[in-house]
């Protein structure tokens, strides 16, 4: 099973994101380090909010553009890290990958998603694509002090 390691202060600093955008999804991305065997475990060193690009259907949906997306990479590595994953919250829905969410994922990369209820961050899981893009399976949250 793979296993991300997070701060409490970016967790919690995720779930504000999310109150702060209800009701319409917040992003941003998970800057750090793929480590242990198959890499395995996400570290999370930093996170990189933005601002939710789409246009339409923001309370169910997120877009980051490819310039975005682009910048977001060229910081992490000037950094001496990678883009290790995505953040984003659900308004109102549980913290589970949608079928939208699948489409749209990459494997090997980390997803946590943070449930918003009534304008107040609930719980957050985290979840990784499979290799053959059926399914996610759920992470393990280690929150840790990593600085």
């Amino acid at each position: 099973m793979s296993r991300i390691v997070i701060t409490p202060q970016d967790l919690e600093a995720i779930g504000r994101h999310g109150e702060a955008t209800f009701p319409e999804e917040c992003c941003g991305f998970l800057i750090g380090r793929a480590v242990g065997e198959g890499a395995d475990t996400t570290v999370v060193e930093r996170l990189l909010p933005v601002d939710n690009e789409r246009q339409d259907s923001r309370h169910n949906r997120y877009v980051i553009e490819p310039e975005t997306v682009l910048a977001a990479h060229k910081a992490a590595r000037a950094a001496g890290a990678d883009v290790v994953g995505y953040y984003h919250s659900h308004p109102d829905h549980p913290s589970r990958p949608s079928d939208f969410d699948r489409e749209h994922a990459w494997p090997g990369l980390s997803y946590l998603i943070v449930s918003v209820l009534k304008g107040r961050a609930a719980d957050a899981r985290s979840w990784r694509l499979a290799d053959d893009r059926e399914r996610f399976d759920e992470e393990t949250i280690d929150q840790e002090a990593i600085r």
